[in-house]
């Protein structure tokens, strides 16, 4: 993918030198209020407790030693800022040509764990999208997982992962995020996950508008990239992801979508760039 030599996005935050809520030890903040309790209940003084903890450390919002930033990890924060000023000029004109305005998502870099207006969550819950706080949270080792253990290594498949979480912002922007929720609180569990599904679709297919777009304004794509964004899309299918954890898998429990519908709305995408086209709510269940 070509990337370099273009602007970044000044709406990155980096808190890869910061960690979550701790105590020394590791412990969390929970941990924090059980351990004041029973001083309290002993008749001791919790509030040493507090007394005893570091200081936090500016912009981590956490106590605790600022964790070290792998220097390999700086070009590809610069790469992550150039896709997110690419996703901003691509969507600000998209809205802008149906008379919407586009606010810009901010991205926050992290390491380990995070925490965000949707609660603390840990590398392991993956790249994600907090509609409260229109933020975008990503560690990027979550990059090195994808190559070693998905085999969906490349620039290009971490471009389409980046930019399948805007997709769920331009969604929260244009009000489908909130009527899918209202929805899903109304149906049977198998129900929500099927409108989780179709939310999650419709992700990856402006994910692909998005590269269908950025194609055309800066001329991206080099060889094999758009094979390393299919190739991404189909190793995070829940049918993939299912059968190699379980051995088996249970269709009804899905909630992103299998590999094939992952890659085929992604591709949509791509070949249209039309927003239009990408409405995953309408159609059958069945043929989605």
């Amino acid at each position: 993918m070509r990337w370099r030599g273009r602007r970044g996005s000044e709406n990155v935050e980096d808190r890869r030198s910061s960690r979550g809520p701790a105590m020394a030890g590791g412990g969390s903040i929970l941990g924090i209020l059980l351990i004041m309790l029973l001083v309290w209940l002993l008749g001791g003084d919790p509030l040493a407790i507090l007394r005893g903890l570091p200081a936090p450390q500016p912009g981590g919002g956490g106590g605790g030693a600022p964790a070290a930033v792998n220097p390999q990890d700086d070009e590809r924060a610069e790469f992550v800022s150039v896709v997110l000023a690419d996703t901003e000029d691509v969507w600000s004109q998209q809205f802008q040509e149906v008379g919407k305005r586009y606010e810009d998502p901010t991205l926050v870099m992290f390491r380990g764990t995070v925490q965000s207006a949707c609660g603390f969550q840990q590398a392991a819950t993956g790249p994600f999208y907090c509609p409260l706080d229109q933020k975008v949270y990503i560690d990027l080792s979550f990059f090195d997982e994808m190559n070693d253990s998905l085999g969906a290594g490349g620039d290009f498949a971490q471009a389409y992962v980046i930019a399948h979480e805007v997709g769920h912002h331009v969604q929260n922007l244009l009000g489908i995020s909130e009527e899918v929720h209202r929805r899903r609180t109304r149906v049977s569990e198998e129900k929500a996950n099927e409108l989780s599904v179709r939310q999650e679709l419709q992700a990856d297919f402006l994910a692909g508008v998005w590269a269908h777009h950025a194609q055309q304004n800066w001329n991206i794509l080099e060889e094999g990239d758009i094979e390393e964004a299919l190739n991404a899309a189909t190793a995070i299918g829940d049918d993939r992801l299912q059968k190699q954890s379980r051995g088996f898998v249970v269709p009804e429990s899905f909630t992103h979508g299998t590999s094939k519908q992952r890659a085929k709305w992604f591709y949509k995408g791509l070949q249209t760039g039309d927003m239009d086209q990408g409405d995953t709510f309408s159609l059958p269940y069945n043929q989605l």
